[in-house]
């Protein structure tokens, strides 16, 4: 099997949605153990400049809105967790996810409003 280069990963990554690369995600931790999501958000703060805008945003409820259950099936689609803490975050409007790259928040946001609510980015 020909290896992999950086280049054909991260170009095969820009073609998965959201849902694969969580799956993918998931794979690579029960594979080697490692959470890979926690070694991607260090490495774009390391070379961040104090003049660049930020890399990283936290996406958050600020509404649920009239569709609640929509909107817990979807941060539980995004997070990955159980029905109940899905429902914990929106009724609470609190964070769906922390230190995520600018392009992942707008997917999230789109998701998010689409289904109904009102969505924070900062």
């Amino acid at each position: 099997m020909a290896k992999l280069t950086k280049e054909d990963f991260i170009s095969s990554l820009k073609e998965m949605n959201l849902l694969e690369i969580k799956e993918l995600v998931d794979a690579m931790k029960e594979e080697f153990g490692v959470d890979p999501s926690a070694v991607a958000v260090a490495a774009p703060v390391a070379g961040a400049t104090a003049d660049a805008a930020p890399s990283t945003v936290t996406v958050s409820i600020a509404e649920a809105g009239a569709a609640k259950v929509a909107v817990i099936k979807v941060v539980k689609e995004i997070t990955g967790l159980g029905l109940k803490e899905s429902k914990d975050i929106v009724d609470n409007n609190g964070v769906v996810k922390e230190n995520i790259p600018t392009s992942e928040a707008d997917e999230i946001k789109a998701k998010l409003e689409e289904a109904g609510a009102t969505v924070e980015v900062k």
